[in-house]
């Protein structure tokens, strides 16, 4: 029984070696969720309502909120070690996809941005601030809905893009507005609460 037991410890330890998974965000400890808060229609999985020209959905990850008071240039951060694949920089709608290489491919997106800090392709760690909460400005410009940012964890590769000269760098799409079903929901992305639950227990 305890060989049986270090072994599995082994495997669990040989999966996760080197994986640095934390929080998109600075916090007291960026291995507990109990530092961040979600906004009140911020949990993943929630039936959003159809609004015009975007049909009703499923929320397909959290909406964090800012976890201080500092409307000046609060980090974002990956969740762990990756390469940034796709840039978008048009107003509320910001977006980084970075992929991850670990025991297991994932993607994660990081929207309602600002401040982007990092290149396309550009290898990230995640100590490494990319991009930043909306300030006031922005806020004031866009509206106080973006006060906070929508960050997801795609099971399935994105969805490449055809060039657009008005976003250059903006190389693929998540799934964000196509999940119409709990299956679609489901296929595609991961509950990034309960994904961070099972990382932080090791």
């Amino acid at each position: 029984m305890i060989k049986t037991g270090f072994l599995l410890l082994a495997i669990l330890f040989s999966f996760n070696a080197g994986i640095d998974y934390n929080l998109p965000v600075y916090t007291a400890n960026r291995q507990s969720l109990y530092t961040i808060e979600l906004t009140g229609i911020g949990e993943f999985g929630l039936l959003r309502k159809a609004r015009p020209g975007i049909p009703a959905h499923y929320h397909t990850g959290i909406d964090i909120k800012r976890p201080s008071q500092n409307y000046s240039d609060e980090p974002i951060f990956p969740m762990a070690e990756g390469v940034v694949i796709s840039k978008r920089e048009d107003g509320p709608y910001a977006q980084l996809i970075i992929e991850h290489n670990s025991d297991k491919r994932i993607w994660t997106v990081y929207e309602h941005i600002a401040g982007i800090k990092v290149d396309l392709y550009e290898s990230v760690g995640p100590q490494t601030p990319i991009a930043r909460f909306m300030n006031r400005n922005e806020l004031n410009r866009y509206g106080w809905q973006f006060d906070h940012f929508h960050f997801e964890i795609l099971k399935s590769p994105p969805v490449k893009l055809k060039q657009n000269t008005k976003n250059p760098e903006r190389q693929f799409a998540s799934y964000t507005l196509v999940c119409y079903t709990a299956e679609d929901l489901n296929k595609h992305f991961y509950n990034p609460l309960n994904f961070f639950e099972e990382q932080f227990q090791y």
